[in-house]
C-alpha cells in the first residue's frame, strides 16, 4: 500500500515544533525554579558535595552534572537542574539528528516533534535524575552508532566509544544499549561482517572505560551496589500485577501514541526483513529494551522497578513513526473518508502533546498547595516537592530555642530529611538513623561511608541532640521502633514540637536530648520514659457508616511508657465531646502486645454523640490523643455520614 504525502507538508511544522518546544521549556524552567527538590535529586546533590567516581546506587556523572550546575550557586533548586534541563531539552535534536540519515529532513522533524508528544519524553529535564544523561548518550550511542556500521568511519567508531563509556556512568540500566548492539551484530546475519572489522573492537576498548567506576566500588565495597541491582532490589517472585505492564505503559505514553508505537513496530519488521540495516539496528535497540522491562515487570517490585525505564525503548521507534502515522493515514481513509483520516491522524499527536503538558503541570502543581486545596481538597497533591522550606525554617528556630548557645547535632528518621538540611545551609552535624528507606534505594552503604548513619552518630557521644522524624511517610508501628531506636542513644529523649503542614499530607516530630549515649552501655538507664508514639483504635463507627438519632464512638488507645491522659473526638476539625477514657480492654493488651502502659489494662474509651446537633452531611471523625507529657496526636480520620430523616 502507497502511502500518501506528509500531511504536515501544508503545515508550517517548524513553527509549529518552535511554539510547543518553547512552552514545555518555559514551564520546565519556571517549575524547576519554583519546586523544593525531592528525595533522589537532593541525595545526588549531597553526593556531589562529596565528589567520587561511583556511590553505592549510581556511578558518577548524574552527581557531576549537579556540581557543574552548581557551581556558581550550590543552594539553588533551578541550578541543580539546570544542566539536566540542556540536556533534556535537547532531545527532540538529537532524535531529529538520529532520524536524519536514516529518513528525510522532513520526516526527522516531524520525529523531533513527535517526541515533545510522548509525555515521559516531553517533561524529561525538568528534574535531576540519572534518566536524563542515561538517554542523552543513549540516544548519542545510538546515533554514532548507525553511522558506524554505515559508513565505517573511525570518527564515527571512536565517538561511539566515548559516549558509550560516557553512558556507563550514568546507571547500570545503560548495559541494555551495548547488549542491543551486541544483539544486533549477532542475530543480524548482514551485520556480522563487523565482528572482524578492528574498528569495532577499538570501539569496545575505549566504552570499557566507562565500566571502570562501577569495577572499582564494587571490588571497594564487596560487590554491595550490583548485589542490590541485580539480587536485592526485587523479590524475584512471580507477581500478577506486572503482567498490567503493557497497560500502565499504554496510559503513560497516551494509548494513540502506544498504538501508533505497536504499528511502527510492524512497519519496521516489514523493512528489516528487506535487509534495511539502519531499520535493523533500531529496532534491536527498540526491542531489547521494551521486551527486558516486558519480562522482569512481573517479577520485580513495583516500587523498586519505575514504570519510566522502557523510555530507552520508544526512542528508537519515533524514527519511523511518521511513517507509521502515514501507513495509518492511508488505511482509515479507505475505510472511512480522507477528512476522518486527518482528523485522527492529527489527534494522536495532539493527545500526546496534551499529556506532555498535563504531565509538567500535574508535577508542578505541587507548588501551589494552598490554592489547589482550595479547590482539589486535601490528599490528591503529593508533597514530596513541597513544604521544605517551612520544615527548615521551623528547625531552625527549633535550634535557636531549644539549645540556646550549643551546638547540637541532628538526628533524622531517613536520609532525604538530612540531606534538605545540609541543602538548606543548617551546618549542624547531620546524620541518620534511617536503614529501611536507605537500603530500599541502595544508599545505606553510603551513608556508611560518609559517616552519616549510626557508625558517625557513634563518635558524637556526649553532644546535644535534636532528632526529626517525618511522621506523614511513617506508619505507628515504623515511627514505635524508630523512636526506641533514638532513646538507645539518649538518657532524657522528649518531644519538643510539631510541625503540621498541608492538614497533615506532611508533619514533623521533633524531640531534643542533652546527651547522645553510647548505646551498648548496659549500666545507663534512660531518666525519662521513651516518647512513644500513641496508637489507638475506632471499633465504632464504621469507616462511611450512616448515623442517625444517637451513636457511640468507642473504641481503645495506649501511650508505651507514657500514658494517654485524655481523648477528644472531633468532627471536620472541631471538638465536639471529650471521651470516657479508662475502660478494661484485656483483648488490647493481650493482641498489642502492651507491656509499659501506665493504664493497663484499662485502654478503652467510649463517647455519646446526638446527630441531632449537626446538620445532614458528611463528617471526618478524629481523634486527638492527648499523653501525660500534654503531647496532643491526631489519630483515626475516617469518613461518616449524618443522615437523619
Amino acid at each position: 500500500m502507497s502511502a500518501p504525502e506528509p500531511l504536515v507538508n501544508k503545515l508550517p511544522l517548524s513553527k509549529i515544533f518552535f511554539v510547543g518546544f518553547s512552552l514545555i521549556l518555559l514551564l520546565k524552567v519556571f517549575f524547576a525554579a519554583t519546586l523544593d527538590l525531592y528525595s533522589d535529586e537532593i541525595y545526588y546533590w549531597q553526593a556531589s558535595t562529596i565528589p567520587s567516581i561511583a556511590y553505592s546506587d549510581l556511578p558518577f556523572m548524574t552527581a557531576l552534572l549537579v556540581r557543574i550546575g552548581t557551581s556558581l550557586d550550590s543552594y539553588n533548586p533551578l541550578a541543580v537542574r539546570s544542566i539536566f534541563i540542556l540536556l533534556g531539552s535537547s532531545i527532540p535534536f538529537l532524535v531529529y539528528w538520529l532520524a536524519l540519515p536514516v529518513t528525510n529532513k522532513q520526516q526527522a522533524l516531524e520525529s523531533a516533534f513527535l517526541a515533545l508528544c510522548l509525555p515521559l519524553l516531553g517533561f524529561l529535564g525538568l528534574l535531576a535524575v540519572p534518566d536524563v544523561p542515561l538517554l542523552f548518550f543513549g540516544i548519542l550511542s545510538i546515533g554514532f552508532f548507525e553511522r558506524s556500521t554505515r559508513t565505517n568511519l573511525m570518527r564515527f567508531w571512536l565517538a561511539t566509544g566515548v559516549v558509550v563509556a560516557m553512558g556507563l556512568s550514568t546507571h547500570y540500566r545503560f548495559f541494555l544499549y551495548p547488549i542491543s548492539a551486541i544483539s544486533f551484530l549477532l542475530l543480524f546475519k548482514p551485520a556480522r561482517k563487523y565482528w572482524s572489522n578492528p574498528r569495532l573492537w577499538i570501539c569496545m576498548i575505549i566504552a570499557s572505560i566507562g565500566l571502570i567506576p562501577i569495577l572499582w566500588f564494587n571490588i571497594s565495597y564487596d560487590f554491595d551496589s550490583a548485589a542490590f541491582y541485580f539480587i536485592d532490589r526485587h523479590p524475584w517472585q512471580f507477581n500478577a500485577a506486572g503482567l498490567l505492564h503493557i497497560f500502565m505503559q499504554a496510559a503513560l505514553s497516551s494509548p494513540p501514541m502506544y498504538l501508533l508505537f505497536l504499528l511502527t513496530i510492524y512497519l519496521m519488521v516489514g523493512k528489516v526483513r528487506t535487509q534495511s540495516l539502519s531499520t535493523a539496528l533500531l529496532l534491536s535497540f527498540s526491542l531489547t529494551n521494551l521486551l527486558i522491562y516486558l519480562v522482569l515487570a512481573p517479577w520485580a517490585d513495583s516500587d523498586s522497578t519505575s514504570i519510566h525505564w522502557p523510555l530507552s525503548g520508544y526512542i528508537p521507534l519515533l524514527v519511523f513513526m511518521p511513517e507509521g502515522l502515514r501507513y495509518a493515514y492511508a488505511i482509515i481513509q479507505k475505510s472511512r473518508s480522507k477528512k476522518f483520516a486527518k482528523e485522527l491522524v492529527f489527534a494522536i499527536p495532539a493527545i500526546g502533546f496534551c499529556g506532555t503538558l498535563a504531565a509538567l503541570i500535574g508535577i508542578g502543581s505541587q507548588a501551589f498547595q494552598t490554592p489547589l486545596r482550595n479547590i482539589l481538597g486535601d490528599g490528591v497533591l503529593s508533597t514530596k516537592m513541597a513544604g521544605w522550606e517551612q520544615f527548615v525554617t521551623h528547625t531552625d528556630m527549633l535550634l535557636d530555642r531549644e539549645f540556646l548557645d550549643t551546638n547540637p547535632i541532628i538526628v533524622t528518621d531517613n536520609y532525604y530529611t538530612a540531606a534538605q538540611l545540609e541543602f538548606a545551609g543548617i551546618y549542624n552535624r547531620v546524620y541518620t538513623i534511617d536503614k529501611s528507606k536507605a537500603e530500599r534505594d541502595g544508599r545505606f552503604r553510603q551513608y556508611q561511608i560518609w559517616g552519616k548513619h549510626e557508625n558517625g552518630l557513634i563518635k558524637q557521644l556526649n553532644k546535644p541532640a535534636l532528632f526529626i522524624t517525618e511522621d506523614s511517610v511513617l506508619t505507628i508501628p515504623e515511627k514505635h521502633e524508630l523512636i526506641g531506636e533514638m532513646c538507645s542513644y539518649s538518657d532524657e529523649l522528649a518531644a519538643v514540637s510539631q510541625l503540621d503542614m498541608f492538614n497533615g499530607d506532611k508533619a514533623f516530630s521533633y524531640y531534643s536530648t542533652n546527651t547522645i549515649s553510647d548505646p551498648s552501655d548496659e549500666a545507663r538507664k534512660a531518666t525519662l520514659p521513651c516518647p512513644y508514639p500513641p496508637r489507638a483504635w475506632i471499633d465504632s463507627p464504621k469507616p462511611s457508616e450512616s448515623l442517625s438519632g444517637k451513636f457511640i464512638v468507642q473504641g481503645w488507645a495506649f501511650n508505651e511508657e507514657l500514658g494517654i491522659e485524655s481523648i477528644q473526638i472531633t468532627l471536620n476539625g472541631e471538638v465536639v465531646t471529650s471521651a470516657d477514657y479508662g475502660l478494661e480492654r484485656i483483648d488490647v493488651v493481650s493482641a498489642m502486645q502492651v507491656e509499659n502502659e501506665p493504664n493497663i489494662p484499662n485502654l478503652g474509651f467510649r463517647a455519646e454523640l446526638d446527630t441531632a446537633s449537626f446538620k445532614n452531611g458528611k463528617y471526618e471523625l478524629e481523634l486527638i490523643l492527648v499523653n501525660s507529657q500534654s503531647i496532643s496526636t491526631k489519630y483515626g480520620k475516617r469518613s461518616i455520614e449524618i443522615k437523619n430523616p
